[in-house]
């Protein structure tokens, strides 16, 4: 269970109760009802309990590591986002990587080095996407098809899976063409809301994350929300992003105190600006490492301009107990026989005090422990908070209508290339 505190911040309990129940409340009545703004993209509060298809994911998983050293996930945005936050929580960092990312870039470079590591190993492919269509992965999975295919021959089909729209689509056209396995992103999905769907469900089996935990853990603090109601921890966070961007607090670091969670940054930052900014309005999401990003920006956190609020993202326990030795050459003293975690702890404690006492309102979120489970609830804990959010906000949650600008003016620029 994900909890939420709030006492940093300088809302007071009774105003925060108060937005809760009056603000927060209906929106998540209009979002659960479906009929607010963008009501047909709301199929994603139904994913923790849709285990159906699950069975054939994880055989799929299967399959393709039965076959493969390496699975690349080719996608952009909210087709790779979700599933990278979940491989960075709950994979190792220093080991061989069973999954690996394209499509997110253009570098010719990257992409290169990408093609040979893949031409010296066995691998397969699942391309993400809903449209078909998007430049960045329609370009990477080009190149890498024709690796496939001279590679593989007429086996290079066994080794593409595609995730596109169930129903219509360049991509699922050219999947039944070419005989690639495929499945479907519900249509009442969007991109950044797809996590729990097949989108971040196979790539996470290939990785060997449990997925049944990780759609129970969702499904558990899904109910805690509908239980608690106001005082649940996604309704009094949205509710206090919104009293704090009311008063002129317009942009939220998400200060995460693990390294395996800024993936989840990542995503957050997505999940975020895509469902908020808009019509002139939203709060700017910045995600940050820490303790790493105190000796970079913090300078400007704690005496820059007070338009800053921060949440600290962290896990309650320290980890294994690893203590520092004593050097026995009265060098840092005050480290030796203290653990790292309890350092953690005590820095994060500091950057509170300092932070809120510089004039930035702080709130905390905590998981209890790296594992599938919390990580389900996590998800599950930021996509109901930025949906409530965006309703008291008065704007669309699921839609995303600047992100095309930049696409109709690139695609005339192509076309008289």
């Amino acid at each position: 269970m994900i909890t939420f505190d709030a006492s940093a911040s300088g809302i007071s309990g009774d105003a925060l109760a108060r937005a809760a129940a009056s603000r927060a409340r209906p929106a998540l009545s209009l979002l659960e009802s479906g009929k607010g703004a963008g009501g047909e993209f709301t199929d994603w509060l139904r994913l923790p309990e849709e285990t159906g298809g699950l069975d054939a994911i994880k055989a799929e998983a299967a399959r393709i590591n039965g076959m493969s050293e390496v699975l690349v996930v080719v996608g952009i945005g909210g087709s790779y986002l979700g599933a990278r936050a979940l491989m960075e929580m709950l994979t190792p960092e220093f080991g061989p990587k069973k999954v690996v990312f394209a499509g997110k870039d253009l570098s010719a470079r990257r992409t290169a080095e990408l093609l040979k590591y893949l031409g010296e190993r066995d691998f397969s492919v699942n391309v993400i996407s809903k449209s078909g269509g998007t430049t960045e992965p329609s370009a990477a999975f080009r190149l890498l098809l024709g690796l496939l295919e001279k590679k593989y021959g007429e086996a290079a089909k066994d080794r593409v899976t595609v995730t596109t729209d169930p129903c219509r689509g360049a991509l699922l056209a050219l999947a039944r063409e070419r005989g690639w396995r495929h499945y479907g992103i519900p249509s009442g999905v969007g991109g950044r809301y797809s996590v729990l769907s097949p989108v971040g469900l196979l790539p996470a089996a290939a990785a060997g994350i449990d997925t049944e935990a990780l759609l129970a853990g969702a499904r558990a603090e899904k109910a805690c929300m509908l239980s608690l109601g106001a005082e649940s921890p996604e309704l009094r966070y949205a509710s206090a992003r919104r009293l704090l961007a009311e008063n002129g607090f317009t942009g939220e670091l998400l200060s995460c105190w693990e390294p395996c969670l800024r993936g989840l940054g990542d995503w957050y930052e997505q999940l975020f600006a895509e469902s908020e900014g808009k019509e002139g309005r939203g709060i700017f999401p910045v995600s940050l490492e820490m303790p790493a990003e105190l000796h970079s920006i913090g300078q400007f956190i704690q005496q820059g301009p007070r338009t800053l609020m921060e949440t600290m993202l962290h896990f309650a326990g320290d980890g294994p107990d690893l203590c520092v030795p004593s050097t026995g050459d009265g060098i840092d003293d005050d480290l030796s026989g203290k653990s790292l975690g309890g350092i953690a702890s005590a820095i994060r404690r500091a950057v509170i005090s300092a932070h809120s006492a510089g004039g930035v309102p702080v709130m905390s979120v905590e998981a209890e422990k790296p594992c599938a489970e919390e990580a389900g609830a996590l998800i599950w804990f930021f996509e109901a908070a930025c949906a409530v959010s965006a309703y008291m906000d008065g704007v669309n949650p699921f839609d995303q209508p600047g992100v095309e600008d930049y696409k109709k003016i690139m695609r005339e620029l192509l076309r008289n290339e």
